[in-house]
């Protein structure tokens, strides 16, 4: 523990795991400064969250209501501690979920997550995101002089915004994707009811020195 654990410094990653328990829901909190983070579903059932930490940043577990909020931050770490994060969430409950740094990247899997809510942010790193096929609430991406990428799943009923500085570049791939108006792209041949439209995936991405590109 003295040479290896929280208490001295250390440059090496820490394995974590929470175990599922009684929650019905839960919500993370990410704040990973100039690391890098990789976030992605959990394939073995039974854990709520696993992974890998820098040094004294393990998640802060709090549950009331039988729903489990969870926060790591980068500030709680050694700052000769670099070791990125790896970040596991289990399948089988819904996520709240706000991923943030200033300098690090962001790899963010949402497919097979049940999601309420998503918000990943960062100030110079890229942000490389893969959407599931739905999400009860919005999903936003946002980068100040990084890259944004979204993949959205095939015949997925996605509405994907774009908000872009003058200076950003936009990519988006036409064959796939149209835009209805301006700054908003759905698939090609998807029927819109614009009275009351039906989305099971509704993305903003946004960047203001970087790129976005959908695919």
């Amino acid at each position: 523990v003295l040479l290896r654990g929280d208490i001295v410094p250390s440059r090496s990653a820490t394995t974590f795991g929470i175990t599922r328990g009684s929650v019905n829901s839960a919500s993370v909190e990410i704040e990973s400064g100039e690391l890098d983070v990789q976030l992605r579903p959990l394939r073995t059932p039974g854990r709520l969250i696993a992974g890998q930490y820098t040094a004294r940043s393990r998640p802060a577990l709090t549950v009331r209501n039988n729903h489990a909020s969870l926060r790591m931050e980068r500030g709680q770490s050694w700052w000769l501690s670099m070791s990125d994060w790896d970040v596991g969430l289990a399948t089988d409950l819904p996520w709240d979920l706000l991923v943030s740094s200033y300098l690090g990247d962001l790899e963010v899997d949402l497919r097979g997550l049940t999601l309420l809510r998503v918000f990943a942010a960062s100030g110079f790193g890229h942000i490389h995101m893969a959407c599931p096929n739905r999400a009860e609430g919005p999903i936003f991406a946002r980068s100040l002089l990084g890259d944004v990428r979204i993949a959205v799943p095939e015949r997925c009923a996605a509405r994907v915004t774009i908000k872009a500085s003058p200076l950003a570049r936009v990519r988006v791939n036409l064959d796939r994707f149209e835009q209805i108006e301006p700054g908003v792209f759905v698939p090609q041949n998807m029927q819109i009811d614009t009275d009351a439209p039906e989305f099971t995936l509704d993305v903003t991405a946004s960047t203001t020195f970087g790129a976005i590109h959908i695919n």
